[in-house]
């Protein structure tokens, strides 16, 4: 991890924003790690086969040749691809300290026709194989040297674990057994037992996640197993953890055993869980239990590859949460608590309205509030674009630097969205539905696109090297020009920026009393430059109309 200079308090003076009489002192300067803090992280979500062909050799598999609706097939993006750009650094250089991956078991092998054209399984959400990786993505190998590049480079790996539902029924793929699955009831979403027991849509199996039957493993994977010459090693394992655990023999299970064995094996670090809210939260803290077992069990098989002593890091898909909600869910008949005994973080999908519609000076504040106080320990994923919102903060992507400053300089856990930081187009010709969301990483207009991916690579950064960004405590210094600062601590780390928004083009100054003293050599890490304090203030003359200090 990159070393910077760490700013340890002498003394913190709670600060009110009408009173400008009081001051945060700066001393001591110290060498220290910067930690790793999932609450302010800086993450990257990409659509594994939409990123980067590294091989294409395993671009077609099981015979998925149909012509599809347009962006509704594979398109070539795989594990090596990935691993290409990580040890390139194009995540490094755009300050991303986390990486998240749609799911990248083994799909269903044929596909579905339901209006908007044939459509395979290449988003990952269309499990047909939890035990396998699906061979379009990669290999077993591929995901081992993508894991270790990324934690050869600070970054953390993030899968996308589904225990809903298998994927769609088709000519090639049959339907599990009845004690496996519901096909009858789909969901009306009017009340808590109409999300959670029933199907999302149509042609979704929904796994019996309420149950605590024993039941036997499907056929259809019995066969396949053994016809791959696994069958045997596959039920040792399935024997082994249900002896160890003592649970049931129940749908649930069986899949929570399949996605650790990629903690165990691979040392992932963390889960993004797809519809929590249509499963019993119960089977989230299960799952939390067994996460972290087994990435406790990794950590003490694998010492030398221990990055620190965070935990496994679970962040919930809860469709619709907001942040406003703080920990409690609302069905209309029932509030679920996602958060205690289940969730490091949650999906906070009120984020893009919030950057639209309320002034950004409102929106810290509402944030800074939730995080230190109700959601204090937990964290919110916070994004602007994603691969199944329709609505996205600027589908035209009209307003990339707007985009990335809020996004970038807001309390909580960002999410990049493959192309953010690369104005990849989210409305494309003759798509329907989301496929209009999900193209191929636009590398080609990446020279085109310079002066928005290096906004967004500079404010990516300077969120990575200063955890204060994301998980400090934020503090209003002036409305005009409008300054503000963020402080974090934690055991012997301090840390402290100072941030100018839309301010004049030339020379600025900025107040900067309440962090830093006279003589303080302060650098602005969005234009370069060098800063001495005086008088309480930092001038800063640049082109740009942001301004963020750190101390040299």
């Amino acid at each position: 991890m990159k070393k910077i200079t760490l700013l340890i308090l002498a003394s913190l003076m709670l600060v009110n924003c009408k009173n400008n009489s009081s001051k945060e002192k700066v001393e001591d300067i110290k060498q220290v790690e910067t930690p790793f803090v999932w609450e302010g992280a800086n993450l990257y979500f990409l659509l594994t086969d939409r990123f980067n062909n590294g091989d294409e050799s395993n671009d077609v598999n099981f015979d998925r040749t149909k012509e599809t609706g347009k962006l509704r097939g594979f398109e070539g993006g795989d594990l090596k691809g990935i691993t290409q750009k990580i040890k390139e650094g194009y995540f490094t250089d755009l300050g991303i300290n986390a990486i998240w991956m749609t799911p990248i078991v083994e799909q269903i092998h044929g596909g579905t026709d339901e209006g908007t054209g044939v459509t395979y399984g290449f988003h990952g959400y269309w499990a047909k194989d939890w035990t396998n990786i699906d061979p379009n993505y990669g290999t077993k190998a591929d995901l081992h040297a993508l894991v270790e590049a990324a934690h050869n480079k600070g970054i953390r790996v993030l899968l996308d674990a589904v225990i809903n539902h298998t994927g769609p029924v088709t000519e090639k793929d049959p339907v599990w057994p009845n004690e496996w699955v519901r096909t009858d009831k789909q969901c009306t979403y009017d009340n808590y037992e109409n999300t959670v027991s029933c199907t999302l849509v149509a042609n979704l199996p929904d796994i019996r996640t309420e149950s605590n039957d024993n039941v036997e493993l499907p056929p259809q994977l019995v066969e396949k197993w053994k016809a791959e010459g696994r069958y045997e090693q596959e039920v040792k394992e399935l024997d082994a953890f249900f002896e160890r655990t003592g649970h049931p023999r129940a749908p649930r299970f069986y899949i929570m055993k399949w996605l650790t064995d990629y903690i165990t094996e691979f040392g992932i670090d963390g889960y993004r869980c797809d519809t929590v809210k249509h499963t019993e939260p119960f089977v989230w803290e299960e799952f939390k239990t067994e996460c972290d077992y087994a990435f406790s069990q990794y950590k003490n098989d694998n010492p030398e590859k221990v990055l620190d002593d965070n935990e496994f890091y679970l962040v919930g898909e809860v469709y619709n949460y907001g942040i406003s909600a703080g920990k409690a869910f609302d069905f209309g008949d029932k509030k679920v608590n996602y958060f205690d005994n289940m969730f490091t973080s949650q999906i906070n999908f009120e984020f893009k309205w919030n950057a639209k519609q309320m002034k950004t000076e409102d929106m810290f504040v509402r944030y800074n509030n939730m995080l230190q106080s109700e959601l204090k320990g937990f964290g919110v994923l916070n994004y602007m674009s994603s691969h199944d919102d329709g609505s996205p903060f600027d589908a035209s992507r009209e307003k990339p630097f707007e985009t990335g400053t809020k996004l970038l300089l807001s309390p909580g856990t960002s999410q990049v969205y493959y192309g953010d930081e690369s104005a990849r187009s989210l409305v494309i010709e003759g798509t329907e539905g989301d496929a209009t969301l999900r193209s191929f990483m636009n590398w080609d207009e990446m020279d085109a696109k310079k002066d928005v991916l290096t906004h967004w690579q500079k404010l990516g950064q300077f969120r990575a090297n200063h955890p204060a960004v994301g998980a400090g405590t934020h503090q209003m210094i002036t409305a005009e020009p409008y300054v503000f600062y963020r402080s974090y601590a934690k055991a012997d780390y301090k840390d402290f920026v100072v941030i100018g928004l839309d301010l004049a083009k030339g020379e600025k100054v900025i107040d900067v009393s309440k962090v830093f003293e006279d003589g303080d050599v302060l650098n602005d890490a969005y234009s370069v430059t060098e800063i001495i304090v005086k008088n309480g203030n930092a001038v800063v003359n640049s082109e740009f109309e942001i301004v963020l200090l750190e101390k040299q």
